[in-house]
């Protein structure tokens, strides 16, 4: 039997930053996203947002890798999205995503951090706290293509 954990951050956006997902609405759009990652076999320790974009830290088995993760919460969320009448201004997710890994000795931090977005978000741009993240994990951002969608 093996042994093994992963914890990532994972960062993703509305298309174009659209303010598509209502404050009033978020919880319903995160109970979404936490039973689509329980049935890949997830734990998830916290998801939280603003009406441009979604933070995850979540912990995925061996078997399943963070693209693979991104690519069906995303799928399965903008179909549902778009078939919900709460998520009228909803046009699809942003192409790209972020997911940066962690120590079990970090959860605390990020899950706070998550939980802190609206606090956050009076003083910092979703852009500039995107462009921050990617930074700090040691990732050269090309401005060309930086939040592009087209």
């Amino acid at each position: 039997m093996s042994y093994t954990t992963t914890f990532y951050h994972i960062v993703f956006r509305t298309y174009r930053s659209e303010m598509s997902i209502p404050e009033e609405y978020e919880r319903e759009l995160y109970a979404y996203i936490y039973g689509i990652a329980r049935k890949l076999n997830c734990q998830t320790y916290r998801i939280g947002g603003m009406p441009d974009h979604v933070h995850l830290f979540v912990s995925l088995p061996a078997t399943l890798p963070l693209a693979s993760f991104v690519q069906q919460v995303k799928t399965a969320s903008s179909k549902w999205m778009k078939a919900n009448p709460h998520f009228p201004a909803f046009h699809g997710w942003g192409h790209e995503y972020a997911g940066f890994s962690y120590s079990i000795r970090d959860k605390s931090k990020i899950v706070g951090y998550i939980l802190r977005q609206k606090e956050h978000h009076k003083r910092v741009s979703f852009a500039e706290e995107y462009h921050a993240l990617v930074e700090a994990h040691g990732i050269v951002v090309d401005d060309r293509y930086f939040l592009r969608d087209d």
